[in-house]
């Protein structure tokens, strides 16, 4: 009995201290070199996603040379053997993973790195890279210019859509990757340099101011710019928020550009009663006197707008429009570029909304000659690559926006409103997430309603 015993205690040890199979190692491989963005496949790219971007620049105006380091915090989204980022036309000269030498290569636009060792999944790591060269805006023959452009030997502006960030510093350009900003730029003094979101101190030594931005929201890569050149800039606080306005010398102090910017506290306290809170820490904009740049952008807290639209005057109908888009299209930004009429249509949708506000004609007036004179073979819910930036995805878009308010009643629609900004504050979306928000909030499905609205080639009904 005793023998039996004992070796069933020696049994029962043995089993309990059992050594489990070890887990197995993870296999590594490359990031996706483009975020499979529908339309533009190779925008962006994959294996990671960005959490911050801090810049540290230097700019001569007079040479076009800019140099300095960005330094990129991110998380893996895959077992990492190599990742690459968006850099077009600048060289890295230095890269490093988490403080070791990583090995990096440009192939076209991209820069390839492969850190020392892999990285894990959901592991967070920090990449540091020098750079330096002669920035220059891309070309597209489908979208026109965008990115760096040089104003001479005077300054420079970067700005542009749906791709203009890689242009000046190493990024995941695709709006499903938001991240925040900083920016630490120095140039000669005299010269100012605006950006996005709070101002920050300024440092002056031997002939050289750092001027300090930061934008703490996360923001789509498209919608960080700088400006840098000869401007005015006006400083105030709005609503417990910093205030930068800033106008080019070239433009009179009073003229039509300045009397226009100043009323952006006025015209987002407004939006505010529509959309809900403003999403930002700071607000603002900046007008560019630059004969290439035809067109506003609702670049984040602080949108830039060409001289163009203020040349016969006053123009707060485009103020409108930009400070629509920092709750449509930035605050709650998109996650594939063929759903752009969810920020087209709301911001012009402002425009009709701040008309009526103003005095001038109602929404609905709009939305009736609008309709009256439309070419319904153009769709906003699919526009292509080519037609992005059509009269479809602005105008139709906005009429979609208008017959949703017929429909719903305006309880309804603008409870929808303010509960879809609030609850993807921060976040990307798409238009079947609206749908669906909108069939909730009229008791009823909508995707007949959308489909006539967004894609049908014929006339929809008048709600």
């Amino acid at each position: 009995m005793r023998v039996w015993a004992v070796g069933l205690v020696l049994l029962v040890a043995g089993c309990s201290s059992a050594t489990p199979d070890p887990a197995p190692s993870p296999v590594f491989s490359a990031g996706a070199d483009g975020a499979g963005d529908p339309y533009f496949p190779k925008y962006g790219n994959g294996g990671y996603d960005v959490g911050g971007y801090d810049l540290s620049l230097r700019y001569d105006p007079s040479a076009g040379r800019l140099e300095g380091t960005a330094t990129i915090t991110a998380t893996a989204t895959q077992d990492l053997s190599r990742f690459n980022l968006d850099l077009a036309g600048l060289d890295a000269t230095e890269v490093t993973v988490d403080g070791v030498a990583a090995r990096s290569s440009a192939d076209g636009s991209e820069l390839v790195v492969t850190p020392a060792a892999g990285i894990p999944d959901g592991r967070g790591f920090t990449v540091v890279i020098a750079y330096a060269g002669t920035p220059a805006p891309t070309e597209n023959d489908t979208l026109g210019t965008s990115g760096w452009l040089r104003d001479g030997g005077k300054g420079a502006v970067a700005l542009g859509q749906p791709e203009s960030a890689s242009t000046w510093f190493p990024v995941n350009d695709h709006p499903s990757d938001k991240a925040t900003f900083r920016l630490a730029m120095t140039v000669p003094d005299g010269v100012e340099v605006i950006a996005n979101g709070v101002p920050g101190p300024k440092d002056t030594a031997n002939g050289l101011t750092t001027w300090r931005w930061t934008e703490a929201s996360p923001m789509a890569s498209y919608l960080a710019t700088v400006v840098i050149g000869q401007y005015r800039i006006t400083e105030s606080t709005h609503a417990g928020r910093p205030m930068i306005i800033a106008v080019p010398e070239s433009l009179p102090a009073d003229g039509a550009a300045a009397k226009s910017l100043a009323r952006t506290g006025e015209i987002t306290d407004f939006l505010e009663t529509r959309f809900g809170p403003y999403p930002f820490g700071a607000n603002g904009g900046v007008v560019v006197d630059e004969e290439q740049i035809r067109y506003a952008l609702e670049t984040q807290s602080r949108p830039v707008y060409g001289n163009t639209f203020f040349l016969t005057g006053e123009n707060t109908g485009v103020v409108a429009h930009e400070l629509g888009h920092q709750w449509f299209g930035d605050s709650v930004a998109l996650a594939r570029w063929q759903d752009i009429w969810l920020n087209e249509g709301f911001a012009t949708y402002a425009e009709w909304l701040w008309s009526e506000h103003s005095g001038e004609q109602t929404a609905q007036q709009i939305f009736d000659r609008r309709y009256a004179s439309f070419n319904w073979a153009e769709t906003p819910g699919d526009p292509t690559p080519r037609r992005l930036f059509s009269n479809a995805v602005y105008q139709r878009g906005g009429m979609t926006v208008h017959a949703l308010r017929k429909t719903l009643g305006d309880d309804a629609f603008f409870k929808l409103v303010k509960t879809w900004t609030a609850e993807h504050r921060d976040g990307n979306v798409t238009t079947d997430q609206f749908v669906k928000a909108a069939s909730t909030a009229a008791g009823r499905d909508l995707s007949t309603f959308f489909d006539a609205w967004l894609t049908a080639k014929t006339q929809p009904p008048n709600p």
